[in-house]
């Protein structure tokens, strides 16, 4: 009774906000260590995309999910 309705009530509680695969549109806020622009999405969850700038605003299509952070590939418009 307590879980709200809908089928995805159970992803979006827990676990990555993403899926292998997606494509978003996502804001590079600054840079890891190794270089690499660091996005974060729903729930403050991270998305590292090589290659992107702070202040970028790329599509990305996520190619690696794990629990806390994803790893996205830039998608050519």
């Amino acid at each position: 009774p307590n879980a709200p309705s809908g089928s995805s009530a159970d992803t979006a509680a827990h676990g990555p906000p993403v899926s292998e695969g997606d494509v978003r549109e996502v804001t590079i806020e600054t840079l890891g260590d190794k270089g690499d622009g660091i996005a974060k999405i729903e729930r403050g969850y991270v998305v590292i995309v090589p290659d992107s700038e702070p202040g970028d605003q790329p599509t990305v299509e996520i190619t690696s999910v794990r629990e806390n952070v994803s790893f996205a590939d830039v998608v050519d418009e």
